[in-house]
């Protein structure tokens, strides 16, 4: 008889010690917010990407808007979010409760809200979404796998065990309110959709 043996997910002991957020800068010179996180195993970093787009579904970012720093776009109101409202509220906290943390964050501490759902214009969604990528490494972390997997284990897929990497795709032309140019639409992109595997997918799209 064969006997097919997985392998247990066993979580470590871990907490939530402290977090810490700064201001960065992304590739365009744009001010945005890097954030650690501080648990018994250790530090987990993330970084939010300095979002340009403004649609009206978009969660908002908080931005300073002094003209003079960094044209309006620096990050210190939700850096200070970080540091004084969304640290002591997670001191203790279980980083691998992902969800739990990221609806306290969102629904207790932030809670505002629009006709399309929780806008996160108190704190900043940079600020949460910081702490949450953070979060999500110490959870990876506390539960010792690699951070795919603990992220899918969140999901309602976690009773497969298939693995599959997403199709790439491919930003061709900018337009939109930030495009300058015109044209109506945000981006032209393009997705390799017939591809055999991530590499053929990547071979296809540059």
């Amino acid at each position: 008889m064969l006997r097919y043996l997985t392998k247990r997910v066993v979580s470590a002991a871990s907490s939530i010690k402290n977090i810490k957020a700064r201001q960065i800068f992304d590739s365009r010179g744009n001010p945005t917010i890097e954030a650690d996180v501080i648990t018994d195993l250790g530090l987990f970093r993330a970084a939010v990407p300095s979002g340009a787009s403004t649609g009206k579904y978009e969660a908002l970012e908080l931005r300073d808007g002094i003209k003079s720093d960094y044209m309006g776009k620096g990050v210190s109101k939700a850096v200070n979010n970080v540091n004084t409202i969304l640290a002591p509220a997670l001191k203790g906290w279980d980083p691998v409760k992902q969800v739990e943390i990221d609806n306290h964050m969102i629904k207790d501490l932030d809670g505002t809200s629009n006709e399309f759902g929780y806008c996160k214009n108190k704190l900043g969604a940079n600020a949460i979404l910081a702490v949450s990528m953070a979060v999500a490494r110490a959870g990876a972390a506390a539960r010792n796998v690699p951070l795919y997997q603990h992220i899918k284990s969140l999901t309602s897929l976690k009773n497969t065990s298939q693995y599959v990497l997403p199709t790439p795709s491919f930003n061709v032309i900018n337009g939109g309110k930030h495009g300058g140019n015109g044209l109506a639409m945000q981006e032209f992109m393009i997705l390799p959709t017939g591809a055999t595997s991530f590499t053929h997918a990547m071979k296809i799209g540059s």
